[in-house]
């Protein structure tokens, strides 16, 4: 078993793909759902001397399955939102602390102490529902910035603008994260011209308006908002870790967490080099569930580990995960 210590203070690749290599092992031995997977593929820790070579679990197991490494008993489940009719993930957290350490950690990786920010969230879609990991994160996060002016705002667009417009008269540092179609019917509202404010968009029009791509999204927000760059959280439900995009339209992922991209035609075969295919994520701080998911996202990794995201596979496009259903 690995200290959360160790996970969180990854020195090199190396180092990154030795305790991978020892998460695998203690999944495989204490993941009942994920040990499953693997002795369908045929795949034991003994054969295993890559990271390319450890099995990833289908995202879709967290829709039928409860992944949980251990006997131990859940603190949370997070929920996704899914659509209407359609069954959605759990993810079945059984160290809160373990969460709060690695998105705590992650933001102060990419943009240092979070007591320097006043942090203003617009996620209406999410607090209209119980379970979300993303309103979980974001309120630990405006309660350690220890700013009175931090807060959740729902549909409260001339206050949240008042709010913002103060805040930048006073120069002070502030970060605004809001599900995109919230964004979008902010400035709407009001246009802007920020300079102290990073504008963060956590993704989905959740039914609410026409879906975009990134590219087309950023440039109404920039221009609506007055910033020369729009910054984008990726993280999912099944994840304790998220990557940020904050320039060059690629994510960045903290030290413990890497991005690797599958063959569209076999999901088997990871790729070699920038090739685009499946996104596989690695989560180490996802150890008492499963650090090795096999996501439902198109993209393409480059040269440095950093990724894009291009979009999503439909259920008919994702072939050779037919034998991977329990």
């Amino acid at each position: 078993m690995i200290a959360s210590k160790d996970i969180f203070n990854i020195t090199s690749q190396s180092d990154f793909e030795q305790k991978a290599l020892k998460i695998f092992k203690f999944q495989f031995e204490n993941n009942r759902v994920y040990r499953s997977f693997c002795d369908l593929l045929y795949k034991h820790p003994s054969d295993i001397r890559t990271l390319k070579e450890i099995p990833f679990l289908p995202i879709q197991f967290f829709k039928s399955h409860r992944v949980i490494s251990g006997r131990t008993t859940e603190e949370k489940v997070f929920t996704s939102s899914g659509t209407t009719g359609s069954a959605t993930s759990k993810h079945y957290v059984s160290n809160l602390n373990l969460y709060i350490q690695s998105f705590t950690s992650g933001f102060e990786h990419f943009y240092g102490n979070v007591k320097d920010y006043v942090i203003l969230a617009l996620l209406p879609s999410y607090l209209e529902r119980e379970g979300s990991s993303l309103v979980f994160m974001v309120d630990h996060l405006i309660k350690a910035s220890g700013h009175k002016e931090s807060g959740f705002y729902l549909n409260n667009f001339k206050g949240l603008s008042k709010t913002l417009l103060d805040l930048e008269q006073k120069k002070q540092k502030t970060l605004l994260m809001g599900v995109s179609f919230a964004l979008l019917d902010l400035i709407e509202h009001q246009s802007f011209n920020l300079r102290h404010t990073t504008v963060m968009e956590t993704g989905g029009m959740k039914g609410r308006r026409k879906e975009m791509i990134r590219q087309e999204l950023h440039q109404h927000l920039q221009s609506g908002f007055g910033v020369s760059t729009i910054h984008s959280e990726y993280g999912m439900t099944e994840l304790l870790s998220q990557a940020y995009l904050k320039d060059n339209g690629v994510f960045q992922c903290p030290p413990w967490m890497k991005v690797l991209t599958r063959d569209t035609e076999d999901a088997l075969s990871i790729h070699r080099g920038n090739k685009t295919g499946g996104l596989n994520i690695i989560d180490l701080a996802n150890i008492n569930s499963c650090s090795f998911i096999a996501t439902q996202d198109l993209g393409r990794i480059g040269h440095n580990g950093h990724f894009e995201v291009l979009g999503r596979f439909d259920n008919s496009d994702i072939r050779g995960c037919n034998l991977m259903v329990l």
